[in-house]
């Protein structure tokens, strides 16, 4: 693989993002439109080697996470038609496996299924970026679910259109949130009601909610978007990873990393012993992934909620 581009141009170094520096502003660029940007393990791995490189680069002061196509992303990548399951497959599994699995995950004998080894990954790989020693910057457009809206929300600051649709559908028929990010985002009434309904708001209203930090009209998206991180970019990098820090601090001492720490095993409970865990799963592998989030989606959509 060729390392990371020093002239702007994207490298050749990766299969499912992009990633370019130019003007001390490094962009990594989720680049799967076709399948809305579904986070994949190669794709997740990709964008934590290419987090790290940036965060290695000196010529680097500001990262940008943004997507190609209609949606920055669906969220994580699940199976997407019918199929006969393994002998040896946990019943619940859901997930589009790749083979290329995230960093630190365990598959022996003493751990498997047990220690949920999916929701302990997407904590580690999404708590990269809240550890990076640079800020990161998620531009967000289009659909922004589940661990899209995970990767969003912990980036440092996000700009997103005003007809994003952001939101948590599994937790209405799958599992609570793999990183249960709503209490510290959020107010307690807010945090609730999303958590609880599974319902999407508008980008508009996450920025009101204080959710994100702005939104734009999407064809200003980029423009103003830019307008940002161009000034950002000429602060000295070691003046914002000291900000960065200093308001990092607060969150740990609040409790968040233990809060999120914890937050396997409510996972691990929902999606595979409390009543009716299987449900969801079993209609995505006889049905496909249509009929599954029909049957997930479909009473909130009937009454008019995304």
């Amino acid at each position: 693989m060729t390392g990371p581009s020093e002239t702007g141009e994207p490298t050749e170094r990766y299969q499912e993002i992009l990633y370019s520096v130019e003007d001390r502003i490094a962009t990594v660029t989720l680049n799967q439109p076709a399948r809305r940007n579904a986070l994949t393990f190669r794709m997740r791995r990709e964008l934590i080697d290419a987090l790290r490189a940036a965060e290695s680069d000196d010529d680097v002061s500001v990262i940008l996470i943004r997507a190609n196509g209609p949606s920055f992303s669906g969220g994580y990548a699940l199976s997407t038609a019918p199929r006969p399951v393994a002998a040896d497959e946990p019943d619940t599994k859901s997930y589009w496996d790749d083979g290329t699995r995230p960093e630190r995950w365990i598959d022996g004998e003493e751990f498997n299924g047990w220690t949920d080894q999916w929701a302990r990954s997407c904590l580690r790989d999404w708590m990269n970026v809240w550890e990076l020693l640079k800020p990161v910057v998620a531009m967000v457009h289009g659909h922004c679910l589940a661990g899209g809206s995970e990767l969003m929300s912990l980036c440092d600051i996000a700009f997103v259109a005003d007809d994003a649709q952001i939101g948590y559908p599994p937790v209405r028929g799958m599992t609570s949130p793999d990183i249960p990010y709503f209490p510290w985002k959020m107010t307690m009434a807010q945090a609730k009601y999303l958590q609880l309904t599974g319902n999407s708001v508008t980008g508009a209203e996450a920025a009101a909610m204080g959710w994100v930090a702005k939104s734009f009209p999407p064809d200003e998206l980029e423009q103003r978007t830019m307008r940002e991180l161009r000034a950002m970019s000429h602060i000295a990098p070691s003046l914002l990873a000291a900000n960065k820090d200093s308001v990092n601090q607060a969150y740990e001492i609040m409790g968040m990393r233990t809060h999120f720490q914890q937050a396997w095993a409510m996972h691990s409970l929902s999606g595979a012993l409390r009543p009716g865990a299987r449900d969801f799963s079993q209609r995505l592998r006889t049905g496909g992934l249509k009929a599954a989030l029909k049957w997930r989606d479909g009473p909130a959509r009937d009454e008019g909620f995304r």
